[in-house]
């Protein structure tokens, strides 16, 4: 396993690998959900490519860059097993050099949900992700379903660029108690570690109704955020029942639908979903 920063170094060695090449674009302190990723790109290609790069352009004024937790030693251990050939680790400079001016939007599908929550922050998404494309020139990309509306972005610009790239979206990984994994988890106390499984608690209430017939889009809403409401420590931004494609809030339930939720647990913010096939 080669590790690397520089762009020319990444050209020098994606043009040694034959054959299919994944990537699977992190911002580090990997959990269990990114390794799954990495395992699923080696199941199907010939080279995994893992790029760790926290991104500044997708953080907000007043959110946490700063303290976004890094350990690159633990992480590079952690993907050594996994059969992986190369770890891109550009640094800030690399991708923004002084003067950098030059922006990929996707524009609809990223106005709702964190979208409104988050201004910016997509914008930021799809220029790193186009950039990592660009440098690696991987013919399968990797992302999680946790980050649901990114996926759907991705998907936007890969076929409004025609990126030559098939974006794999993979499930997401749990907690025992149901909580997704993420790296943020690591700010809850045990206090809000416990009170975090409301969000999957809610998302299980919608989808027994669902699945007991409920189409209506905004009871099934409704029932999350009874859940959620339960929760003295969740504090919630929103709650959606949305196509999974185009993210636009349902009235009624029809095909492939996304459930999704951020919300608070004190101080630090979580997001889940579902997906009602």
């Amino acid at each position: 396993m080669r590790t690397i920063s520089t762009l020319d170094e990444l050209r020098s060695a994606r043009l040694s690998l034959d054959g299919t090449v994944g990537l699977v674009p992190t911002m580090g302190f990997l959990h269990e959900g990114h390794l799954s990723l990495i395992r699923r790109a080696k199941e199907e290609c010939d080279h995994v490519i893992v790029s760790i790069f926290v991104n500044p352009t997708q953080f907000g004024p007043n959110e946490d860059l700063a303290k976004y937790p890094r350990d690159i030693d633990r992480d590079l251990k952690l993907i050594e097993p996994l059969g992986t050939d190369l770890v891109w680790m550009p640094t800030a400079e690399i991708m923004y050099p002084q003067g950098y001016q030059t922006w990929v939007e996707v524009e609809a599908m990223t106005k709702p949900l964190e979208g409104a929550m988050r201004p910016g922050h997509f914008r930021g998404v799809t220029t790193v992700v186009a950039k990592l494309f660009n440098g690696v020139q991987p013919n399968k990309a990797y992302f999680g379903q946790k980050d649901a509306q990114q996926a759907a972005v991705i998907r936007q610009m890969v076929r409004d660029l025609n990126f030559p790239i098939e974006v794999v979206v993979c499930p997401i990984v749990r907690e025992a108690d149901g909580l997704a994994m993420s790296s943020r988890n690591v700010y809850l106390d045990p206090e809000g570690r416990k009170a975090a499984t409301v969000l999957f608690r809610s998302l299980s209430a919608a989808k027994e109704m669902y699945e007991a017939g409920e189409r209506n889009a905004e009871k099934l809403r409704g029932r999350m955020k009874e859940v959620l409401a339960g929760e003295p420590l969740a504090d919630v931004q929103y709650v959606s029942c949305a196509d999974y494609d185009t993210l636009e809030e349902l009235d009624v339930v029809k095909g492939k639908t996304l459930l999704s939720m951020a919300v608070f647990v004190g101080k630090t913010r979580l997001i889940d979903n579902f997906v009602l096939e």
